[in-house]
């Protein structure tokens, strides 16, 4: 298969592009840190992937979007997946105090991957094929106090694949929603880690799995869909009052 990954340096892409590379797949990595890119191709290589290209991307920068989607269908000939896997996680309380803060967090969470988005799903439609496959957040299903504007970002991306998935369904184009939970990552190193985390080997099986399955909406570890189910619960005057 011919797979573009975006943010594919990230601990979850990694290990993805990993299982990827062991199934001899075409790649093609897109990523903020060059340096990190060049080892990262160099890991899969000995893996097994086929060809990898790369190209380093601020994802904050719309303008550049759709010339690094037409480069990755270039090099790959097709684009069989798209992986979007790119994110931050902001510090809530400095960005309730300062707009600008909360603004680039939402950026680059939400706005810039509805932009990539754009540019893949006109690939894909004119094509007549393809999976887009998105790493959303279980975050984004509720406002919850620790990190709301986080929150916000990925449920703006949900909503934005749900409708994408009906209007590229006659295409031939498949949108899958990939909604981990607590992950134990360079990104939550600052967290102390329980019961419920996982690792980003474990996220990287399932999101292959659903690729392969053709699945939509995707909770991994697959009990977060149930704990989620009570939280949703939770009427609003008690869940306002909770700091979890």
């Amino acid at each position: 298969m011919n797979i573009m990954i975006v943010g594919a340096t990230s601990a979850i892409a990694t290990a993805t592009a990993r299982l990827f590379a062991e199934r001899r797949d075409h790649l093609f990595l897109i990523a903020r840190n060059g340096e990190r890119l060049s080892d990262l191709v160099a890991d899969l290589k000995v893996r097994g992937a086929q060809s990898v290209g790369t190209l380093t991307l601020d994802f904050d920068d719309f303008s550049t979007h759709l010339s690094a989607v037409t480069e990755a269908a270039n090099f790959l000939q097709q684009i069989d997946v798209a992986l979007l896997c790119h994110g931050v996680l902001p510090d809530q309380a400095a960005g309730e105090e300062n707009f600008k803060l909360a603004l680039n967090a939402i950026n680059t969470n939400g706005i810039s991957v509805i932009s990539l988005l754009t540019a893949i799903a006109q690939r894909l439609r004119t094509q007549g094929t393809g999976t887009i496959a998105v790493i959303t957040s279980v975050a984004g299903m509720r406002g919850r106090q620790p990190n709301f504007i986080y929150g916000a970002a990925k449920a703006l991306v949900s909503t934005y694949l749900q409708g994408m998935r009906g209007r590229l369904y006659e295409h031939n184009v498949h949108v899958i929603d990939i909604r981990p939970g607590l992950v134990d990552s360079p990104m939550t190193a600052r967290f102390e880690k329980g019961l419920l985390w996982t690792t980003p080997e474990v996220v990287a099986k399932t999101i292959v799995s659903s690729i392969t399955k053709k699945k939509h909406t995707v909770y991994v570890p697959g009990y977060w869909r149930y704990i989620m189910l009570l939280v949703n619960a939770i009427p609003e005057f008690i869940f306002k009052r909770l700091k979890f």
